[in-house]
Order: structure tokens, then C-alpha cells, then sequence
């Protein structure tokens, strides 16, 4: 994903609420949100190629979701794919600060990232830029390719956008236009992140659009009170052009 917002305890009847985009180059393979046949608990798109994912969430409640940190040093040339620090965790049982804190030391393994990681108790983020497991805090919050809460143009939109979409019952459309914006922020307004300055007005909008690269797919999920999840995802081709759309919900089990 390359910006995420959550409202995370922010609503009486929805303690997680969830509007996303995933950005990645188009020709990268991929299989969209879909029960796995090798991890049945778990509800995720699959990343092709290495075999993680970039958001998800389990019957059990575990959710995580991760982006990638934009201007960190370069990868080691060993390193392993940070979408399999969300399905780690998400197909395993260790607690999620306890997860985050066991990967503080191997953090330099990965490129960049800023990692979410949650249970029905609590919500955790991690980034190997700054080294420290944070507890996320009831309220609304969102993630681009910089910090947690960054503050970037896009990042201050969405949630505003998420805020005012809160409501019972959820509109998902309503949820899916908070980061549908495609326009470029102003000059003023950009964050410096090392890269030229037409890359960085191009990567500003909350959709993107480039000719190799853009958002491939826009996620809402929502879990009411009742332990209902209601997840939807529309899929984009290049262009920004609309392909298949896909609806799941289910209850949330109790672990035995």
C-alpha cells in the first residue's frame, strides 16, 4: 500500500475502519483479496512474485497492512520482501507488539517500510527508519511513503474525508472516494523525499497515475462492534482505469 488511513477506535460501533490504496508497477503479478488456500483464515491479495501481501486481515481478528518508506538507503542485496513481514505476522499467533519488538533487530534486512500490525486489543506501528514500536492511539491516523501521521497533502485529505464518511451503516463508495483524489499537490506542499521534483508532484495524488506505475487497487474494510467485517476492493488498470470489484464479509471467530 502506498497510503493507508484508519479510524482505529474512532467510532462507537466501528473500531476499525480502513480506506486504502495499493500503488506498484503494473506488469507486477498479482491475485487480489481472496480467502487463501494455503492459509484459510486469512483474507489478503497476494503479491505474485514473492508471495506476501500488503494488507489483510484474519477470522480471528489479526489485521496489518504495510507501505513502503520513500527516499530510505537502498535494500541489501539479500533482502527479503516486506510483504512478508504482514503475512508473517498475520499467519502466526505472537502478539503484535511482541512481533514488531522481535523484528526491531532485523529491521536493516528491509528496505524501507512502515508496518501496522493489530488484534482485536490493540493496534501497533512499526518503521525500521525510526526503530520504535509505537502504540496507535484511538483516533484517525494514515500512512503514505513517509512516517506515521506524516502530515503529507494527500495524508491531511483522506482523513478529513475518512472522518466525515463515519458513519452507521458504513458507505463504502463514500469510504473508497476519501483517497480517490487525482490531483497533483501544489509545488509548495510536496514533501522532500530525495526524488526529482516532477517524480514527486506525479507520486502527490492520493490515485495515481503514471504510465508504468500507479494504484492498482483501492480497499475499504470496516469491523463493527459485533465482530462483522466488510471488506471491498476495486481493482485499476493503467490509466486509472476501473476492472474487477470484489465484496466479502464474515464474523470474526474466537481463538481456541
Amino acid at each position: 500500500m502506498c497510503l493507508i488511513t484508519l479510524a482505529h477506535r474512532a467510532h462507537d460501533k466501528f473500531p476499525l475502519v480502513v480506506a486504502a490504496n495499493r500503488d506498484e508497477y503494473y506488469q507486477r503479478p498479482t491475485r487480489g483479496i481472496h480467502f487463501w488456500e494455503d492459509h484459510p483464515q486469512l483474507l489478503a491479495g497476494r503479491d505474485l512474485r514473492a508471495g506476501g501481501t500488503w494488507m489483510g486481515i484474519t477470522r480471528h481478528g489479526r489485521f496489518a497492512a504495510i507501505t513502503n518508506y520513500r527516499g530510505s538507503n537502498p535494500a541489501p542485496a539479500d533482502a527479503r520482501s516486506r510483504g512478508m513481514l504482514t503475512l508473517d505476522f498475520l499467519a502466526g499467533s505472537v502478539a503484535p507488539a511482541d512481533y514488531l519488538q522481535a523484528i526491531c533487530d532485523e529491521g536493516l534486512r528491509y528496505a524501507g517500510f512502515n508496518l501496522l500490525v493489530g488484534d482485536r486489543e490493540g493496534m501497533y506501528y512499526l518503521s525500521n527508519i525510526e526503530g520504535e514500536v509505537r502504540v496507535l492511539e484511538p483516533g484517525i491516523h494514515s500512512i503514505s511513503n513517509g512516517l506515521l501521521d506524516s502530515g503529507w497533502p494527500k495524508q491531511r485529505s483522506a482523513e478529513t474525508l475518512l472522518a466525515a464518511a463515519l458513519a452507521d451503516p458504513l458507505d463504502h463508495e463514500q469510504l473508497a472516494r476519501s483517497v480517490s483524489d487525482r490531483h497533483e499537490a501544489a509545488d509548495e506542499d510536496l514533501p522532500d523525499t530525495g526524488v526529482e521534483l516532477m517524480l514527486e508532484r506525479a507520486l502527490s495524488p492520493q490515485f495515481i497515475t503514471m504510465p508504468e506505475y500507479g494504484t492498482r487497487a483501492t480497499t475499504t474494510l470496516a469491523v463493527n462492534s459485533d465482530g462483522c467485517v466488510e471488506v471491498r476492493e476495486q481493482d485499476f488498470h493503467a490509466g486509472g482505469v476501473a476492472g474487477e470489484s470484489r465484496s466479502l464479509s464474515f464474523s470474526l471467530e474466537t481463538e481456541v
